[in-house]
């Protein structure tokens, strides 16, 4: 998960954690499953090896004619009443008499292990007719065969290991990422909607309060109405601000695109700033264009742009905000500009980020909110772009202008 998942870096933090700890228990899982694999497949090794051994020796047991031409790494030892003869080479402390004398009393085969000399045999003891036979079978090739199955499936165990706790966190990590970017767009759609419904919600109240007003001071009957379709019109347009967001926050959706007169949305605009009169001290001016401007999108979308970046301007105005409307063959073109302090060099390239402030002039911190970073989500769902430069210092007066720019549409 990037610092760029939407997260903050505690989740962030949070989710790398569980990413970690899913991806070691993955790999303890696999490691236990390539431990009993290992384990199971060793002993069986060893024991079809064991028993090879005791096959082998007990051929050249039963075959035995005489003691001087035995298998390659066998010794044979025969006693009868002559003796005991055993082959060239015997390893010193054997042939095992003991064991052939218990055989010549009782008749029954005897098998087992002894060292020698710090080396290991397998000795097989059989009766024949009158003979006891011994057999001895040099176990170094069959321990050096078994001590290089076991480097292997260590080094085959470690490695299988290494890969499987990287696996998992490979795949943790990819788990995880769909998790991350539905936890990311929960956040973001909290936060656009708390930033999004904050200026429809006011303009509402101060209609309301307006007319709570205008009818305390006994306003006509019809004046009263006209309010009153003012303020549903609001409390629509909040409704559909709100549908809006619940479309935008699926990425699959890109909502409705049907004609859209953005002179007449700007026009409209600046009236709800005019009627509200959310900043006294500030008048927002409308420069429309002189026939309507068609873009395609959805209405609610671009209403909320032009919003967002109208009462950016308005809130750091020091008197007046200007919104022009224009088009060209091409293009159609939003401008507002205003005369307050303009914005900062450093803040240009990252205004459009998310919760991106900048110094003010009291050692305080203005920030930018989410309003323009969603201007700029919406602009660019519609195809358009939007930009942001201060005024030329030649024209005497400071301030900011953000220009939206959106492909025009055929006239409908």
């Amino acid at each position: 998960m990037s610092s760029g998942s939407g997260l903050p870096p505690s989740g962030t933090r949070q989710l790398r954690r569980s990413a970690l700890l899913l991806g070691v228990q993955s790999g303890v899982v696999v490691a236990v499953v390539v431990v009993v694999l290992v384990v199971t497949a060793l002993v069986v090794v060893l024991r079809s090896q064991h028993a090879s051994s005791v096959d082998l020796l007990q051929q050249a047991v039963v075959r035995a004619d005489d003691v001087r031409d035995p298998p390659a790494g066998t010794w044979l030892s025969m006693r009868s009443v002559e003796g005991v003869v055993s082959s060239p080479g015997m390893p010193k402390g054997l042939p095992d008499t003991a064991a052939m004398t218990e055989v010549a009393r009782t008749g029954q085969p005897i098998s087992g292990g002894a060292n020698v000399g710090g080396k290991d045999y397998l000795v097989l003891t059989e009766q024949r007719d009158s003979v006891v036979v011994q057999g001895v079978l040099d176990l170094s090739a069959n321990h050096a065969e078994r001590d290089r199955l076991v480097s292997a499936l260590l080094v085959a165990g470690l490695l299988g290991l290494v890969l499987a706790v990287l696996s998992g966190l490979v795949l943790a990590r990819r788990a995880m990422r769909p998790l991350a970017a539905t936890v990311a767009l929960q956040r973001r759609f909290v936060a656009d909607a708390s930033h999004e419904l904050r200026t429809p919600l006011t303009l509402l109240s101060t209609r309301a309060q307006l007319v709570r007003r205008d009818l305390r001071r006994g306003m006509d009957a019809a004046g009263v109405a006209r309010e009153i379709d003012g303020l549903v019109a609001d409390a629509d347009n909040l409704a559909l601000v709100l549908e809006d967001l619940l479309i935008a926050v699926d990425p699959r959706e890109l909502g409705p695109d049907v004609p859209v007169d953005l002179d007449q949305i700007a026009a409209d605009v600046v009236a709800a700033f005019d009627r509200a009169g959310s900043r006294e001290h500030v008048s927002v001016l409308c420069r429309r264009a002189a026939a309507p401007v068609w873009v395609r999108g959805a209405p609610t979308a671009l209403r909320r742009a032009v919003t967002a970046v109208v009462d950016n301007a308005a809130r750091h105005a020091h008197r007046e905000v200007v919104v022009s409307v224009s088009s060209t063959a091409t293009h159609c073109v939003v401008q507002v500009s205003d005369d307050g302090p303009g914005i900062e060099a450093q803040m240009l390239p990252r205004l459009f980020e998310r919760h991106e402030s900048a110094p003010g002039g009291d050692d305080t911190r203005r920030s930018y909110g989410l309003g323009l970073a969603l201007v700029s989500d919406i602009v660019a769902r519609h195809g358009g772009t939007i930009t942001a430069h201060n005024r030329d210092p030649g024209d005497g007066q400071p301030g900011a202008i953000l220009t939206l720019t959106l492909p025009a549409a055929p006239v409908p």
